[in-house]
């Protein structure tokens, strides 16, 4: 080849790519990027699956077997180890009108709590919204009192407020007209169930609150101005403009209250002096008392464990979907 021709081929192969070619390559730069950042929120996630499965993978599994297995009176006296009954339990559970009346008892109980916590947590955060900033101060000091109170001291606090014989409500009722007066509470479960489902409420109300008051911080002031120079009154600013910016906050917050609430235990469990009756027992009552109540039938248990744990994990898998996607709301 001449050196004429070699000089034409160095010359074809340094030559700079098209327009189109640098096109090419921002394209798929970009897609590239943008899997990987749809991949982060699952990175971020990973240690603290890693944890969850490290701490709660073996008793879970372990509780999975049990419930597709059975110890019978004959086994237990022979020491022989339990023997497989396949959907037995299930069946038993689901064939118990019991169960069912527990089960609707529970959801009822953990709607209206979590909607009285929700509603209860938005007023209060729209009071610190729109407090002074020493008011605020002392208003978040007391928040934080609130929820660093141990679980149980609460559960006693409103144990004593409503003592048939020393209750400081049933005296202040009655100072008002009523005649409360030596009234208990608890022998009536619906109302009994309305104390545990205040204590709950009050345990709840400070993690909601800051949340929330976190977030309409995170509202641009020039958008309530202009609304107000608009002619908008205060509700109508609240529901234009600060809820819908509010809103994938509100989602996420009244899941988690679900998942919380709707295993809810100690309130009722100890306001009951640890003998909660029938007519108050929810799913994980049910599952405790079934479990390591009178018999104590393990595997009976839990295959009610497991029947609340999927019932929690429907609303699981839409909280973290809603963790995941909160970023696309605008």
């Amino acid at each position: 080849m001449s050196a004429t021709g070699i000089e034409a081929t160095r010359t074809r192969d340094v030559q700079p790519s098209g327009p189109g070619d640098a096109d090419t390559r921002l394209v798929r730069g970009k897609r590239r990027r943008d899997r990987t950042d749809k991949l982060i929120p699952y990175w971020l996630s990973l240690p603290t699956l890693l944890i969850v499965v490290a701490i709660f993978g073996y008793p879970f599994v372990k509780m999975i077997i049990m419930s597709f297995q059975e110890k019978s009176a004959h086994n237990l006296f022979r020491d022989v180890g339990p023997t497989w009954a396949g959907l037995k339990n299930f069946r038993e559970v689901f064939s118990d009108g019991r169960f069912w009346t527990i089960t609707v008892r529970t959801v009822v109980f953990t709607v209206l709590v979590v909607v009285a916590s929700v509603v209860l947590a938005m007023l209060v955060a729209l009071m610190l919204n729109h407090s002074s900033r020493w008011a605020k101060i002392l208003l978040t000091t007391v928040l934080m009192f609130v929820w660093s109170v141990p679980q149980i001291v609460s559960i006693q606090l409103f144990g004593w407020l409503t003592d048939p014989d020393f209750s400081v409500i049933n005296w202040l009722l009655s100072k008002l007209g009523f005649n409360m007066i030596h009234h208990d509470w608890f022998r009536d479960p619906h109302q009994g169930l309305a104390v545990a489902g205040v204590v709950v409420i009050w345990g709840a109300i400070p993690f909601l609150a800051i949340t929330l008051h976190a977030g309409m911080s995170m509202v641009p002031k020039e958008l309530n101005e202009a609304a107000e120079i608009d002619g908008a009154n205060a509700w109508r600013r609240f529901r234009a403009v600060t809820l819908p910016i509010l809103r994938p906050l509100l989602v996420i917050i009244t899941t988690l209250s679900v998942i919380w609430d709707i295993q809810v235990f100690n309130q009722i469990y100890l306001l009951r002096h640890q003998s909660p009756e029938e007519t108050y027992w929810t799913l994980a009552v049910y599952t405790r008392n079934v479990a390591l109540g009178g018999g104590g039938n393990y595997f009976l248990g839990s295959a009610i464990g497991v029947i609340t744990v999927l019932l929690m994990l429907v609303v699981m898998i839409f909280y973290i979907r809603q963790i995941f996607r909160i970023g696309d709301y605008e």
